[in-house]
Parts: C-alpha cells; structure tokens; sequence
C-alpha cells in the first residue's frame, strides 16, 4: 500500500486493479465508472452468457439462473465492497440487501450515482 500512496504523491500513473485482485480480494478502492465498467457490466455479461449456455447444454433455466448466481456471488461482492470502501464504508454495509426493494434502490444509488471519497481515507489512498 506504501507503494501505492508513493507513486500518487510523486505523479507516477498507478496500474489499473489486475482482475484477480479487483473480483476476489475485498480490499481496496474502486472508483464508480471503474464500478461499472470493470465489475458490473462484465459480470453481467458472464450472467448472461453463461446461463445461456447451460441452458443449450440442457440445464433447466431456473437451474442455471442458480448455478450462474452463485458463481458469481462471491466476485460481486468483492466489487461492490471495493465501492462501499470508496464511500469510506465498510464492506458491512452490503447487508443493507437485506431490506426487501429498499435494499437494492440504496445499493444501486450508493454505488452506482455517487462520488467515492476525493482523498486517502480509511481504506487506503485514491483508486487510479
């Protein structure tokens, strides 16, 4: 992390999250279009595609909506921690999905709409 906060204050470009890192590990900072670009839309498109094709291989939908969904619990939760950390939240706050319709419109407004933090914070210093 040292590094990471060296290369910000002397000028020198900071390397994008690498994939590993931005759906399996739950530290860290990621900025909102990197949210949606990086983490959302991609697994989206892994839902999507995915479900289909083990819908062709004869998996029932329902079977590979559920399959597809668990698979890919774990990476969206690593995304969506790495936003809460922006907003200098703690990855805790992904239980707000516990509230039936409510929980899901603050997410997607928390997350997705606004700005993360300008500065370090208390989960580390600016995403690049």
């Amino acid at each position: 992390m040292n590094d990471l906060l060296n290369a910000s204050t002397a000028g020198l470009p900071i390397e994008p999250m690498p994939p590993s890192r931005l759906f399996l590990s739950l530290e860290g900072r990621l900025r909102r279009r990197d949210y949606w670009q990086r983490g959302v839309l991609p697994l989206l498109l892994v839902l999507v595609v995915g479900t289909a094709l083990l819908n062709i291989a004869g998996l029932p939908l329902e079977r590979a909506e559920g399959l597809m969904n668990l698979v890919l619990a774990w990476p969206m939760l690593a995304v969506s921690v790495k936003r809460w950390h922006d907003r200098n939240r703690s990855g805790w706050w992904m239980a707000v999905l516990l509230v039936p319709v409510v929980g899901w419109l603050w997410l997607l407004i928390d997350n997705g709409c606004l700005r993360g933090d300008a500065g370090p914070n208390d989960y580390g210093p600016p995403p690049a």
